[in-house]
């Protein structure tokens, strides 16, 4: 009972000091001194970003020869059940947070409370879409400053469907793969738009590390973490097994099975 009430202390005292904290960051830094024009994302579509970039010089340095594949797609043009894989597996309460999770930066907090170490988490798709166009994988206070300021910057110039669409453009998927287009042809062998529910649980949950985790079947990790996506899409009814079943059917160029319910018959 005390363990838990030493908790719950500690915990409205790590969520308090941080909303302080970034209130003041951004009042006495100024948001403009780091902002980039974040309002021509509105219409245009982001080159070549400040990871790529980054990944170039880390090959480079490491005598390894291997181009940027990239290919934009809106984002109507991917599969619903990426985006809302995507969603769940990332940032479950991005539609109705304002670029940051403070549940779950507390949560993050209070574990580095309890450890004794200072890290970041909890972070979003807007916060992580902000890492990808202009920062890079570096973690230390400046960098976590510049990213809270642009992210917020972008939260309130660019609507919500606008940063998936972005996010699920530029986003590494694997060894020089960004963007669900180049991920969904690399390891399915199709465009991002008919990907099936469990490729698109597949495909999110090597998000965190596309370098180390693999698609190949030889992952009980990713084989156990994409079912758990998959049954949560199903629950929140994402995802009708039968209906699924049927388009992979098709899909496959499958004959599908004739009922005795036919009326032709």
């Amino acid at each position: 009972m005390k363990r838990k009430k030493k908790k719950g202390i500690i915990g409205r005292f790590v969520k308090t000091i941080f909303v302080l904290g970034f209130l003041a960051a951004i009042g006495f830094v100024g948001y403009y001194f780091f902002c980039p024009d974040v309002a021509k994302l509105k219409k245009q579509n982001p080159g070549k970003t400040s990871f790529m970039e980054y990944r170039e010089q880390e090959w480079k340095q490491n005598g390894k020869r291997i181009k940027i594949q990239k290919k934009w797609v809106s984002l109507k043009e991917i599969s619903p059940y990426l985006v809302k894989a995507v969603i769940i597996a990332e940032d479950d309460k991005f539609w109705s947070h304002h670029g940051f999770d403070l549940d779950a930066i507390q949560k993050a907090l209070e574990k580095n409370v309890e450890k004794g170490k200072f890290k970041f988490g909890g972070s979003t798709i807007s916060q992580q879409l902000t890492k990808n166009l202009y920062l890079t994988p570096d973690k230390n206070p400046l960098r976590k400053l510049k990213e809270a300021i642009i992210t917020w910057r972008i939260e309130r110039t660019l609507s919500k469907r606008r940063i998936l669409e972005l996010y699920l453009n530029v986003v590494e998927w694997g060894e020089g793969i960004f963007g669900a287009e180049v991920a969904s042809l690399h390891y399915f062998g199709k465009p991002a738009a008919l990907l099936t529910a469990q490729e698109a649980a597949k495909l999110v949950v090597i998000l965190p590390n596309p370098r180390k985790y693999r698609l190949d079947g030889s992952s009980q990790y990713v084989e156990k973490r994409a079912q758990i996506i998959y049954d949560i899409m199903v629950r929140r009814g994402i995802v009708v097994p039968e209906y699924d079943e049927v388009l992979q059917q098709k899909e496959n160029g499958e004959n599908l099975p004739v009922t005795g319910n036919n009326p032709a018959h």
